[in-house]
């Protein structure tokens, strides 16, 4: 009896394990700008929280694993990045929770995001 609850503990111990980081995703830089900073916030939240880029800089055709641990539990999530001089793009509604990779891209001024 005693072997079977801590087998059940550690089922549900490895099922909760398996649902943390869902949200967490590799992210492509084809902006054509250094990332300096990254944010993310579930959609239309008026706080971003704190950068989670992974490293300091992520230069124009890099990528990083970005992993994030927020108490929201959106499936939506608008990103922002901010470049070496301060200017910020939004890329709003991304579906992290069934996103494995973002590829940022900039297209006539507009900020595209493609994602696998």
């Amino acid at each position: 009896m005693r072997n079977i609850l801590i087998l059940q503990i550690v089922g549900i111990f490895f099922a909760c394990s398996a649902f943390a980081g869902i949200q967490d995703f590799i992210l492509a830089n084809e902006t054509g700008v250094d990332i300096a900073e990254l944010y993310i916030s579930p959609v239309a939240k008026a706080n971003w929280g704190e950068d989670v880029l992974a490293v300091d800089t992520l230069p124009p055709g890099d990528e990083c694993h970005i992993k994030f641990s927020r108490e929201e539990t959106a499936d939506f999530w608008d990103l922002m990045i901010v470049d070496q001089e301060g200017t910020s793009l939004e890329w709003p509604e991304l579906h992290l929770s069934a996103i494995s990779k973002v590829t940022l891209t900039i297209e006539n001024g507009t900020p595209i995001a493609t994602y696998e």
